[in-house]
């Protein structure tokens, strides 16, 4: 019986047993801070936190590890609501083609972007693809990230998108974190359907789904809802066929353009609506009333220098944010969580426990893991990082790119330190 006792604790985040399934307008600057506190972890659990003239101490000491953290928070880790984890190669060429003047949308038009990582899949075998995607997300739990969604989508064909959902569905068996998948057949209209996007659309629903469905290997469905993508009709058919199969939506929209994808997902009982560069009064209008998460992708906004989501306004209308990294090798290519709420406070004038409570309680929500993660509540998953010694949590955000998690604990056992 493994068990983790943290004291000393010098603040103790997001910690309590009557918080809100997810935080929004001004419920979004308040952190549920415990100082001076104690954290007891048994098995994968939960089992106790405090203040430390509360504790009762330890009756029985076998094979428990005392961890002193003077000095230091204690978080809920991370948990990243929308990547692309699962791909075959970097874009560097494509970095190099927007610093020259191209646009994303340009890029994509002579055959880079998506439909580049979708070739390059193609030719990857799915046990590279498994060992390179492993390493990958396991890096990014260095930097504080216990839970991540990930989506297909680089496949384009009935064997390609089935390749990267297997590859998703062995990830859950391997890793410690906690893993969503996503269905991501609509991310883009493959070349051999570029004049018949109706038989795309029905490739998805007659072949892929179908299969998808009979594997188990998907949580979720999405939908690339932008011009020159997928318009609203589309992804209402195929979220319509979704749910034939209990696939929730979580979908891409807003990105580059206001097209009324907000209001369509909302309609199909969206879990979250991801990306909202752009975002009008309807849109607000439309999520105001609904328990459908608005999920920001600063680090898209920065690689890209497109507009960043518009916070304030978001929150001023007291509704909830997210915020996820988008992980992916052409728009994001960074999955650090930590430079995600740099961005957020410094772009979007979040307020650094804004921006923590976006990428813990409200990303656990987005992820449809509430029960599970998120916060520091009896019962759930004892999946924790550990900071440096700090002054302030405002440290995470303000040091950006710096990594100041010391330790990170996911299921119970220690899954990274600095001090081995």
């Amino acid at each position: 019986m493994a068990k983790i006792l943290i004291k000393n604790i010098k603040g103790l985040f997001q910690a309590g047993e009557n918080l809100p399934r997810y935080k929004k307008g001004e419920q979004m600057d308040h952190d549920h801070m415990i100082e001076n506190a104690f954290l007891a972890l048994e098995d994968e659990e939960i089992i106790a936190y405090g203040k430390m003239e509360d504790w009762g101490g330890i009756s029985d000491w076998r094979d428990l590890e005392v961890i002193d953290a003077e000095g230091k928070y204690v978080l809920p880790t991370f948990c990243d609501s929308h990547t692309h984890a699962v791909f075959a190669a970097t874009r560097e060429s494509e970095f190099e083609d927007r610093i020259k003047g191209l646009s994303y949308e340009e890029i994509a038009i002579k055959g880079g972007g998506i439909l580049n990582s979708a070739a390059r899949l193609q030719e990857m075998d799915e046990d590279t693809l498994f060992t390179d995607a492993l390493e990958r997300i396991h890096n990014l739990a260095k930097y504080g990230t216990g839970a991540i969604e990930i989506k297909s989508g680089y496949g384009l064909s009935v064997e390609g998108e089935l390749k990267m959902l297997r590859v998703i569905k062995r990830l859950k068996a391997a890793s410690p974190m906690a893993i969503k998948a996503t269905f991501l057949g609509a991310h883009a209209f493959p070349i051999t359907y570029k004049d018949d996007h109706q038989g795309y659309v029905d490739l998805i629903i007659k072949e892929m789904l179908p299969k998808i469905a009979e594997e188990n290997l998907a949580d979720y469905i999405d939908c690339f809802c932008e011009r020159n993508y997928f318009t609203v009709e589309q992804m209402n058919t195929l979220l319509k066929a979704g749910a034939k199969y209990n696939l929730i939506p979580k979908v891409h929209v807003n990105q580059f353009s206001i097209m009324g994808g907000i209001k369509a997902a909302v309609d199909h009982g969206a879990l979250s609506v991801d990306h909202l560069e752009e975002l009008g009064e309807e849109d607000i209008k439309a999520l105001k009333g609904s328990d459908v998460m608005p999920t920001f992708l600063p680090g898209c906004s920065f690689f890209l220098s497109i507009p960043y989501g518009k916070a304030r306004q978001v929150l001023a209308a007291d509704l909830p944010i997210a915020l996820a990294s988008d992980f992916n090798p052409g728009s994001s290519p960074s999955g650090n969580m930590q430079l995600i709420t740099s961005i957020a406070c410094a772009k979007m004038n979040m307020t650094p426990v804004e921006a923590l409570n976006a990428t813990t309680l409200n990303t656990a929500y987005a992820m449809g893991i509430s029960n599970s993660h998120g916060s520091i509540t009896i019962g759930k998953k004892a999946s924790i990082m550990i900071t440096n010694p700090i002054s302030s949590l405002a440290r995470i955000p303000y040091s950006f790119g710096e990594n100041n998690i010391e330790t990170v604990i996911l299921n119970g056992k220690v899954f990274h330190t600095v001090n081995n």
